[in-house]
């Protein structure tokens, strides 16, 4: 038996078609999704489900270019 990985998780970076606004996810807390803007560290927003967020570039992907760049 393999676990799916959810959807959409933390490291994420998505599109927030209710936010119109591209994304982090930071953390999930009791279903509710909290995202960060990707060029700043601050100003956080809420998602209330994954509903509505379309990874654009997958955690993995994103540690992986960042490795390409160092």
């Amino acid at each position: 038996m393999t676990e799916e990985r959810p959807r959409v998780w933390v490291g994420d970076q998505v599109h927030d078609a209710n936010a119109d606004r591209e994304g982090i996810v930071t953390d999930v807390k009791g279903g509710t999704y909290v995202l960060r803007p990707v060029y700043m560290w601050s100003g956080t927003w809420t998602a209330p489900s994954d509903k509505g967020l379309e990874v654009t570039v997958s955690r993995e992907e994103r540690l992986r270019l960042r490795r390409e760049e160092a």
